[in-house]
């Protein structure tokens, strides 16, 4: 409902379609945060669609009053690109999973990310197969045991921010479902950020995997392992600033007391143009089970490809003409079959 002043509010960007996820999953309370976000950073219905691919999450098209799109398995950003190129009129959101996007989906996450497609990323991240009932997923931790690995898991988990990184997405963040003030200020500099962003959000699972993200959520735990990078600012953490993140000779970070970290300390800048530093910082934590960095790792600028690709056909068309596709299918090796 838009408010008396023409502003929009959370309901201008809410559906009517019952929301349909287990009670208390995270993913109640990421759609309320994006639904207030869109419509305090001035965003449009009309102009807004949200594709997803399968699983838990990718409901979410259904439960936003905009345009949306439900496609098939792991393939959402391939058709939220040849959106983004054809309609640069549209804010074009791709919701996916940690089962969706990084599994079937890896490929085309990797690519959409490299090309610099004009994309907002939001990958749920709850370490498991929700949708269909609790197997272990990509970013499940070694050992964890579930129905598809009773004897516990052999793989080695991926790290989605280090796989944006490593694919240099210009903008990459990670944040937590139930951290409202935090996850609306990372989603907020994603949805400003033109080029490919991708946010990583944590979100607890509470029938398959319950408490996976304790150690960043939980009142008496948080403080202790929450790493929040504030740009231009030294990264300390704990209740005290007790701990520091300091660059060691070989390329990597660690954490040291702050006592002894002298001028070692890291201070935090998601502008630099090479993603060294920050794939360092996403390595001091390859799951959330102690200290963990959340916040906007690195936001740069580069050619987004639907601008390049749109110039590249306006010249074409200058140079060349209109074209005749006709002419172009039956030109060359043409077959005639009897």
């Amino acid at each position: 409902m838009t408010s008396n002043n023409g502003k929009l509010t959370k309901k201008d960007f809410t559906s009517d379609r019952e929301v349909r996820w287990c009670p208390g999953c995270g993913d109640y309370a990421i759609l309320a945060t994006v639904q207030t976000m869109l419509a305090d950073a001035g965003a449009r219905p009309e102009s807004t669609v949200f594709v997803s691919g399968i699983g838990c999450s990718s409901r979410f098209p259904y439960y936003m009053d905009t345009y949306g799109f439900h496609t098939i398995h792991g393939r959402a950003p391939t058709v939220a690109t040849g959106l983004a190129a054809s309609r640069p009129d549209l804010d074009v959101w791709v919701v996916t999973g940690d089962g969706d996007g990084l599994s079937i989906g890896g490929n085309h996450l990797m690519h959409a990310l490299r090309r610099n497609v004009n994309l907002n990323i939001l990958l749920f991240n709850n370490e498991i197969y929700g949708l269909t009932k609790g197997q272990y997923s990509p970013t499940s931790p070694m050992g964890s045991t579930h129905k598809s690995t009773p004897m516990g898991s052999l793989d080695h988990p991926v790290n989605p921010v280090s796989l944006a990184l490593g694919a240099e997405a210009t903008f990459v963040g990670r944040s937590i479902d139930t951290d409202r003030k935090h996850l609306t200020e990372v989603m907020t500099r994603a949805y400003e950020h033109r080029g490919a962003s991708f946010v990583e959000i944590y979100q607890n699972c509470n029938i398959f995997n319950d408490g996976a993200f304790a150690a960043l959520k939980d009142p008496g735990q948080k403080d202790e392992n929450q790493i929040r990078l504030k740009a231009g600012e030294p990264i300390v953490f704990g209740p005290e600033d007790e701990h520091a993140v300091v660059a060691e000779p070989d390329g990597s970070m660690a954490i040291v007391p702050t006592a002894e970290a002298g001028d070692r300390v890291v201070v935090h800048d998601p502008s630099r143009s090479e993603p060294t530093t920050a794939f360092a910082l996403s390595r001091l934590s390859l799951n959330p089970t102690g200290p963990t960095p959340i916040g906007v790792f690195r936001d740069v600028d580069r050619p987004v490809y639907d601008d390049l690709l749109r110039d590249q056909v306006t010249r074409a068309r200058s140079e060349r003409g209109e074209g005749d596709l006709a002419a172009l299918l039956e030109s060359g090796n043409v077959w005639e079959v009897a």
